[in-house]
């Protein structure tokens, strides 16, 4: 008993040292996955033989590729659409693109965001101007260009509430950032446990002439109230 204890402090001592250590692309830069990967494998070799270390592993995974706290909160206050879409895993726009490069939010985080969202984008040369001028790199805006080829669509799904929508709260139009904005009115989303009201937001079309489609509640035939999401038409 007093060997397996010993084992599992140096396997925990052993982690720590790596993790102090971290990880680094070729180029110098933190690989937030790599080094989130190796305080989750740190975390399971102290749990040992119960949790195993595989399972720490995948955990640091997803700890490594979270935006932090400085970020999120930046991201809330400037673009709170974003944020829920970000927290709820939902398809993002290029404003939203915009809005976590905006944030600092780095180009692995933001493609690893798209790809598990399936978003699929159809870009026009003022959109890729829009996306350098916010401080896109050329990385990813590439992988955004190449997003019909690389994403998988998402499957179609069904979020069925019991309960109606609550009313609509009041809610001022504030003053457009720039001529080409449309004004994108607030909504209420389901979150899995309760409503959550999504306020409205200035939003640039991602196409010359595009129109927003605004997305609603309807009730099905077989009960329960179902969500047409927003979109962007001709």
């Amino acid at each position: 008993m007093i060997m397996n204890k010993f084992r599992i402090s140096i396997l925990a001592i052993a982690a720590s040292a790596l993790v102090l250590t971290g990880c680094e692309y070729p180029n110098g830069q933190a690989n937030n996955t790599g080094t989130g990967a190796l305080i989750g494998a740190g975390s399971g070799a102290l749990l040992g033989a119960v949790l195993g270390g595989i399972f720490g592993a995948i955990g640091g995974s997803i700890i490594g590729n979270q935006i932090d706290q400085s970020q999120a909160a930046q991201l809330q206050a400037q673009a709170p659409v974003t944020y829920v879409r970000v927290q709820q895993n939902q398809p993002l726009t290029v404003p939203d693109v915009q809005a976590l490069v905006q944030a600092k939010v780095s180009d692995d985080v933001i493609i690893t965001q798209i790809q598990n969202s399936h978003s699929i984008y159809h870009l026009s040369p003022q959109n890729i101007i829009n996306l350098h001028t916010m401080g896109a790199s050329d990385r990813l805006v590439n992988f955004m260009i190449n997003t019909p080829n690389t994403v998988t669509p998402a499957p179609s799904q069904t979020v069925v509430v019991s309960d109606s929508p609550p009313p609509a709260p009041a809610q001022p139009v504030i003053v457009a950032p720039g001529p080409g904005y449309v004004w994108i009115n607030g909504d209420w989303q389901w979150n899995g446990a309760g409503w959550v009201w999504v306020t409205g937001q200035w939003v640039y079309p991602p196409w010359p002439n595009a129109v927003w489609a605004r997305g609603y509640w309807y009730r099905g035939p077989f009960g329960g109230w179902r969500y047409a999401p927003g979109h962007w038409r001709q």
